[in-house]
């Protein structure tokens, strides 16, 4: 019986298995993973209570110069196209083309600049209800 059970399940798994040389239909590619922000600023803690993912596609003329704002909670993008260079008050500015992943500043005051495309941007918000993704400053002056 001991013999015909694992005979069993050796056939069976023949029968289950793809050949050595078939590609699988699923490839999964980490497009990025970080605990900080593209500034090097490390991630603290997520917002307490019911969490809430929101998922923004942004299609963003070239040429534009965003409104300085703030995030309250970790976000990342995904350029799908165009380019944006993310500069903060402080004058430091990192540069992402398409193809790009980048992981957002949390309270920290910066903006986004357009390049001479035409910027189509996904941005993943780890949040929670009814709080504000983004939250603009008053101050428009650099």
């Amino acid at each position: 019986m001991k013999f015909l059970t694992a005979s069993l399940f050796v056939l069976s798994s023949f029968c289950y298995a793809a050949p050595p040389d078939t590609p699988s239909p699923v490839k999964v590619e980490t497009l990025l993973q970080s605990a900080a922000s593209w500034d090097g600023t490390p991630y603290k803690t997520y917002p307490s209570g019911q969490p809430q993912i929101t998922v923004l596609k942004y299609t963003i003329a070239a040429h534009t110069t965003m409104k300085w704002h703030t995030h309250p909670f970790p976000n990342s993008g995904y350029i799908l196209s165009g380019e944006l260079t993310i500069e903060k008050k402080d004058g430091t500015k990192k540069h992402f083309v398409a193809g790009e992943a980048l992981t957002e500043t949390v309270d920290s005051v910066h903006r986004g600049i357009t390049g001479d495309q035409p910027l189509v941007l996904v941005v993943f918000y780890a949040g929670t209800p009814g709080k504000a993704v983004t939250i603009p400053t008053n101050d428009e002056s650099h």
